[in-house]
C-alpha cells in the first residue's frame, strides 16, 4: 500500500518529470530478471545489480547477464530488519564464485571493515557515510583526509596481518561470525 501511494504522490508532483516516471518503472516490485536481459540489449554498458542478500537473487542476476552484484541493504532504510551486507556477502561470494564481481555496500565506517569485505570476497566496496562526514567537516578537503585515514587503516590492518598486497587478504584472515561455527 505505501509504494503504491508514493508512486502515485510522485507522479503528480513531478507529473512533466521523466527521471521520477524512469525511477518509478525501474522500482516496479513485479520487476524480474528479464529487465536485466532488456537492459543488456539497449546498452554496452556493464549491468550491475545493487540490492542483493542472498545466494539466489546472485545467481539468478548473474544467470540474466549481470556484470557485477552489489551486496546492499541500502542503509537498511526500507526493512530494518534486513541482514547486515557483511553478514549476506560470504553466502553471494560463495554462490556466484568468479562468474561475476562481487562489490559491497553498506556498512563501512574504517579500513578494517575495508579489509573485511575484501577478505569475505568484495572485488570493492562503496563508502557513503565517512565521506559525507568528511564533506560536512571540510568539504572536498575533507572527503580527501576521510580516504586517506581509510587508506592508512587499511594498510595498518594488511601489515599487521602480513599482507603485502590486496590480493593476499582473504578469508582465512578474517574472523567473521562464520569462523565461530568451526570451534
Amino acid at each position: 500500500m505505501y509504494i503504491f501511494q508514493s508512486r502515485s504522490i510522485l507522479l503528480n508532483k513531478y507529473k512533466d518529470s521523466n527521471t521520477i516516471k524512469n525511477f518509478i518503472d525501474f522500482s516496479d516490485p513485479d520487476a524480474d530478471w528479464s529487465y536485466i536481459t532488456w537492459l543488456k540489449s539497449i546498452t554496452k554498458l556493464p549491468i550491475v545489480v545493487k540490492g542483493v542478500l542472498t545466494a539466489e537473487d546472485a545467481i539468478a542476476a548473474a544467470d540474466a547477464g549481470a556484470s557485477a552484484i552489489i551486496v546492499s541493504n541500502h542503509g537498511a532504510r526500507q526493512l530494518d530488519s534486513l541482514p547486515s551486507t557483511i553478514e549476506a556477502l560470504p553466502e553471494v561470494v560463495k554462490a556466484v564464485g568468479r562468474r561475476i564481481e562481487v562489490y559491497m555496500d553498506g556498512g563501512i565506517r574504517d579500513g578494517t571493515d575495508v579489509y573485511k569485505a575484501l577478505g569475505l570476497g568484495a572485488r570493492m566496496v562503496f563508502i557513503g557515510r565517512p565521506a559525507l562526514w568528511g564533506l560536512t567537516h571540510d568539504g572536498e578537503k575533507g572527503v580527501k583526509k576521510i580516504l586517506e585515514i581509510l587508506k592508512k587503516e587499511l594498510d595498518n590492518a594488511m601489515g599487521i596481518t602480513g599482507c603485502s598486497k590486496l590480493t593476499d587478504i582473504n578469508q582465512d584472515r578474517v574472523v567473521h561470525e562464520s569462523y565461530y561455527a568451526r570451534l
